[in-house]
């Protein structure tokens, strides 16, 4: 039986700068495995599902606009990213007249991280379907960035009528990449490279991979939020979910099922995203034939029976950051198209 209950109270009392939340890269501020200590620009509620005979709470806001258009978006967000980095576009779409619904993920941010969780998109998307319907929204545009662009897919193909149009911001999963030699990792070998996640290690990653080599001081805020779950008693459930979630990234391809996606879809794509998931297990003979993003998602974008690709020039993985205007401009426009 789930469970829905108020956590926003609570959670606002934790205060943290907009941006630049510590300037020692070694000294990460300790958030909680949860974010406890991280402040969302909503309150936040929770859901709680049974998970291997357990209760695991999802959290999520729920935005409500001030003229409502009687249109839902649902907001999923990437691996390396929380419903808290949707801010801006939440922001502007409430503002537009829809409600707006953004679910941390279990495994994520500010939901549970359930150890004995075998995580699968199946399993997610059935938990945010479940979490529509609790809140009374049957139907919504699905926009997926990154990872959650790959739930986003799964979660089209299994519930096609609650979807209105499906929105892809430089996904993951239009590719197999097994097929370009990516091998199978087991989880104890990903386990202890997350233990080794740092702020250094997470922006080091992040500038070169989503905004091709540059950086501003406001991206500083995501790596922080990231870089703070891992410190603290909760470093090993933080990195053990992320494992988790990495090789279900590499075993459950969507890749050959996009014929499946029956809804409208759009692909918004950063031109520059040099993002190959994958790449550092990736014998180094083969890196070389790994294909970023924007050049798998025009050929992946042919397999969809009813999509259409926007590319968003020079920017990167994260456009929804890099360049929020802009890409609240064309995503706006975007699920205008009825």
């Amino acid at each position: 039986m789930a469970k829905i209950m108020a956590a926003g109270a609570a959670l606002a009392l934790a205060c943290l700068p907009a941006v630049g939340i510590a300037a020692d890269p070694v000294a990460a501020p300790e958030l909680g495995a949860n974010l406890e200590r991280f402040t969302y620009p909503w309150p936040v509620q929770t859901m709680t599902f049974d998970v291997v005979g357990q209760p695991a709470t999802m959290a999520f806001m729920d935005i409500a606009p001030a003229r409502p258009n009687g249109r839902s978006v649902v907001l999923l967000h990437g691996k390396n990213f929380c419903g808290a980095t949707w801010e801006s576009s939440a922001r502007a779409l409430a503002n537009a007249g829809y409600r707006v619904l953004v679910p941390d993920q279990i495994g994520f941010c500010k939901s549970a991280k359930p150890r004995a969780a075998q995580y699968s998109f199946e399993m997610l998307a059935s938990f945010t379907r479940r979490l529509m319907e609790a809140r009374g929204i049957p139907r919504a545009a699905i926009v997926g960035h990154s990872f959650g662009g790959m739930l986003a897919m799964r979660f089209a193909i299994l519930y096609p009528d609650a979807v209105e149009r499906l929105v892809l911001v430089n996904p993951l999963g239009l590719k197999d990449r097994s097929e370009e030699g990516l091998p199978y990792v087991d989880v104890d070998t990903l386990w202890a490279g997350e233990r080794k996640a740092s702020y250094a290690s997470i922006k080091a990653y992040q500038q070169q991979n989503y905004y091709h080599g540059t950086w501003k001081p406001a991206y500083d805020r995501w790596v922080w939020m990231l870089a703070g779950m891992y410190q603290g008693a909760g470093r090993d459930a933080v990195a053990l979910a992320q494992a988790k979630t990495s090789e279900m990234i590499k075993t459950q391809p969507v890749a050959h099922e996009l014929y499946r996606l029956k809804p409208p879809t759009t692909l918004l794509i950063g031109t520059l995203d040099r993002t190959a998931f994958g790449r550092a297990q990736t014998p180094s003979n083969l890196r070389q034939f790994l294909e970023a993003i924007p050049v798998v998602a025009r050929k992946a974008v042919t397999q969809m029976p009813n999509a259409t690709l926007v590319p968003l020039d020079g920017l990167g993985h994260s456009p929804q950051v890099e360049d929020p205007a802009r890409f609240e401009k064309v995503l706006l426009a975007t699920l205008a198209r009825r």
